[in-house]
């Protein structure tokens, strides 16, 4: 072993301990090892910073934006509210989730496609009055499984394909994962749905605490074109119970109308007064296309080059609105704001929002021109709340973004286009198109994966130029010496797996997929079947809470322990392994 290897070894020991020690950010711990190995020279200091400039790297930041125009645009949304319904058993409802989950999951960063559907999971399960851990589960393992059938739905895919492009001169495309990783993600998502989520342990105390999540009297406004005109409020009560919302109520000619209300045939101008969460209340106010605001205060707001976005605040004693009404502070014309909504705990809300008194302790739901919340609340003398990532949601774009989207896959699956120019082209696109503001295109890209990829990528490139992923395959090979190709395929996956489980899966694709490489060229058979046994089980991380973002996410509010996983999650590996193995010998024949 040379002194380059030894080194590179135990830079990457230290990474995998500091990893599992978890007192440091992986993005940290990466990218001092990046730095230690320059200074060490076993990373030549003209390569330390190429892996921020990787097709890898790119691809995963322009899919997080890509994710984003989706949910900003309302397609998500589309999709989720057609199939999810609460009054469905726990079974039906994991099946369905599942389902929605995987095919997201496949055509957008499997993160994000739980960040997606986790609050509609959540909120379902709040409906249904059983435990969210019962479902989250199965929902973060549905997506975990549906990333393995693309080329964008998870970075190990996407890492794999370069590692491809550069070792062998071409890489995977779009849907070559999908006979093997599609095949091992639908009998993966068949036991979630039927056996799996049985095994999950029910806990009375595995609740979600929402007590932090304020309900606001809001008003929504009924547009001069809307489909509503006509109806009465008990025909909207479907899409009321959906959308989680109340409606208490209507306000027309500046009067309050309850009771009797519900039989009132909807007017132009009439606003119906609701009471929901902020999330409930852009999901209501998108479905049924309902404006915030009257057309004058509508079209102000909309004039802003940035659009608007929602901040929550909190009125303390001394305040500009401490007493008064939004009315009569000017907020609308003196600072272009909206009151969306008013919590206040414990008392009734009887005038309209913006001739409502405002008193000390209330919180605001304000729509504000994009930017200017530090102004707004500065000027109001108001606290500002943490940020919940609120947005509104603008569904007039919906099948843009769609079919901007479809575009760049198809192009890039037919070869038409390289797949990181697609992506960065439909990225432009949102932004011109305004579904993606450019105020926040890069606060949608999880800059702690691209520091953790853009380190790796040249340490696992030194692994390799070093011979140190030659050891390692060859220790394997040694190993499974004069055994079938399927048994040396199964200890290739298991030993991947293993260490998936407990270290990020980028890291772990960054090391295994060389020395899947090395193991094929010392058998002289193709290195194909095991670069897609390495993708397969990089990805099957179901043991740990550590070992995949996803499971990690859904840690808190599910109200699991670290050793809660591994009932549903061993049997699932197994089953990903048995079905995965065949399938990589059919369709990629060593």
């Amino acid at each position: 072993m040379t002194t380059d290897q030894i080194i590179l070894f135990t830079l990457f020991g230290a990474v995998f301990g500091l990893l599992l020690w978890g007192r440091f950010r992986y993005d940290l711990v990466a990218f001092a090892a990046l730095m230690t190995g320059v200074v060490l020279g076993v990373v030549p200091e003209k390569d330390a910073f190429s892996g921020f400039g990787h097709p890898a790297t790119l691809i995963v930041a322009l899919v997080l934006v890509v994710s984003a125009g989706l949910v900003r645009s309302g397609a998500v949304m589309l999709i989720t509210r057609t199939l999810i319904d609460a009054s469905r058993s726990l079974g039906a409802h994991i099946t369905i989730m599942g389902a929605v989950g995987g095919i997201l999951s496949a055509f957008m960063n499997n993160v994000a496609a739980l960040a997606l559907l986790m609050p509609v999971d959540i909120q379902t399960a709040r409906k249904a009055g059983r435990q969210p851990g019962l479902s989250l589960m199965p929902l973060s393992f549905a997506t975990i499984l549906g990333g393995m059938a693309t080329l964008i739905g998870t970075p190990p895919n996407i890492i794999i394909a370069s590692i491809r492009q550069e070792s062998l001169g071409a890489p995977f495309s779009m849907f070559d994962f999908a006979p093997v990783g599609g095949i091992s993600a639908i009998a993966g998502l068949a036991f979630v749905a039927l056996i799996g989520w049985r095994l999950i342990p029910s806990r009375e105390d595995a609740t979600l605490n929402r007590d932090d999540i304020s309900q606001y009297i809001a008003e929504l406004i009924i547009p001069e074109d809307s489909k509503l005109i006509g109806q009465r409020i008990a025909e909207l009560q479907e899409e009321a119970d959906s959308a989680d919302v109340a409606v208490l109520g209507l306000i027309r000619d500046g009067n309050r109308r309850y009771g009797s209300a519900r039989n009132i045939a909807l007017q132009a101008g009439d606003a119906l007064v609701i009471e929901a969460t902020p999330d409930a209340l852009d999901e209501f106010r998108s479905t049924l296309k309902l404006s915030v605001a009257d057309a004058e205060r509508e079209e102000r707001l909309n004039a802003d080059g940035e659009g608007v976005e929602i901040i929550e605040v909190v009125i303390p004693e001394g305040s500009r609105l401490d007493g008064r009404s939004a009315q009569t502070v000017g907020l609308a014309w003196r600072q272009r704001t909206v009151l969306l909504g008013i919590s206040r705990q414990g008392r009734k809300i009887t005038s309209q929002l913006r001739k409502t008194e405002l008193q000390a302790g209330d919180i605001l739901l304000l729509l504000v021109p994009r930017d200017t919340a530090g102004h707004v609340t500065d000027w109001l003398g108001v606290l500002p709340l943490a940020d919940r990532g609120l947005a509104v949601t603008d569904n007039s774009k919906v099948w843009l973004a769609i079919g901007l989207f479809g575009g760049a896959v198809a192009a890039a699956s037919f070869g038409l286009i390289y797949l990181p120019v697609a992506l960065g082209l439909v990225v432009i696109a949102y932004v011109l198109a305004r579904i993606v503001p450019l105020s926040e295109l890069y606060t949608h890209i999880e800059w702690p994966v691209v520091v953790l990829l853009g380190s790796m990528i040249p340490l696992g490139a030194a692994l390799e130029t070093s011979g140190g992923t030659e050891l390692i395959s060859g220790a394997l090979v040694s190993l499974t010496d004069g055994m079938p190709a399927w048994v040396v395929l199964s200890v290739l996956m298991v030993v991947t797996m293993t260490l998936s489980d407990v270290l990020n899966n980028t890291a772990t694709t960054i090391v295994a997929a060389p020395v899947g490489i090395q193991m094929a060229q010392s058998l002289n058979v193709s290195p194909d079947p095991f670069l897609m046994a390495v993708a397969v089980a990089a990805s099957s991380a179901f043991l740990t809470p550590i070992g995949h973002k996803n499971n990690t996410l859904i840690l808190g509010p599910g109200g699991y322990r670290f050793g809660d996983y591994w009932r549903m999650g061993l049997p699932l590996e197994i089953i990903v392994v048995c079905v995965s193995i065949p399938a990589i010998l059919f369709f990629w024949p060593l």
